[in-house]
This record gives structure tokens, sequence and C-alpha cells, in this order.
């Protein structure tokens, strides 16, 4: 799978989390601080990532910040991304499962490397899910955007 990554500081947990997904095989197109010379601000490198995303150059993306939040607030301004903050195993399995999402959000003050290995364990496990109400809810969102 081909995920671009998005990180406003170039902190430890970022580093991590691009040789964690290539560990696991897929290929990574880092954004902001993890790339020289790129624009690092949060809301720059993460709509970057996100418009990967968007236009199908990348599978998905992961995008990160100090707490996670603007990073996810950026990704979602991007038509056709599904961004979640996630801060658990459990809430990234439901952001993948429930709502479909395509992007993770990910704080990087919280996410130690542990629970960063948790976490991708749920998001990539879980797949979205077929129920019809589900569908419906996520169908709705992009509704919102148009």
């Amino acid at each position: 799978m081909r995920i671009s990554v998005s990180s406003d500081m170039d902190e430890p947990v970022a580093r991590h989390l691009l040789a964690e997904l290539e560990r696991r095989g897929h290929e990574t197109v880092p954004y902001g601080a993890l790339r020289p010379g790129d624009d690092p601000q949060w809301a720059v490198c993460s709509e970057a990532a996100a418009r990967e995303v968007a236009a199908g150059t990348a599978d998905q993306a992961v995008v990160c910040c100090w707490t996670g939040t603007g990073a996810s607030i950026a990704a979602n301004k991007v038509p056709g991304v599904r961004a979640a903050l996630c801060t658990d195993a459990y809430t990234a399995d439901g952001a993948r499962r429930w709502n479909d999402a395509n992007v993770l959000a990910l704080s990087l003050r919280l996410t130690s490397e542990p629970l960063l290995k948790e976490i991708l364990d749920a998001w990539f496990a879980a797949e979205a899910s077929e129920d019809a109400e589900d569908r419906a809810n996520v169908a709705h969102l992009g509704r919102l955007e148009g």
C-alpha cells in the first residue's frame, strides 16, 4: 500500500512511524518535517498528504502534529478525505470500520512507540463496514462536501 505521511516536527515517533510502515511492507511518501526542504507547517503538510489520498495516488495517509488536532482538521478540509484522530487502538478500529476513515491523524505528544504499533495494528486489521447504516453515514459525509 502507498501511504503518504506528514509531520510538522521531526520527532522520534514520526521517524518510527515511517520505519514501522516500511517494515510492514508499505511504500511511504513523506511530507513536512520528514522531507528536507518541504514546508513543515501542519496545515500545509497535512493537506499535501491528504491530497494524495483524494487524488488516488496514495491509498491512505497518516498526518501528525503535536496534538493531532490541527493535522486532522487540515486533512478533513480536502474533499474525499475522512481523517480520524486516534489516540488508541479501539478508536483506530472504529474509525476504519464505522467511518471508513482513509487518513489516520496522530498526536506526536501522546503517541508512544508501543501505542503506535497497537494503533497501526488495529487500523490495518479493520475493514470498512458493509452495514447499511454505516454506509449511509459515510455517503452523507460525501454529500456534505458538495
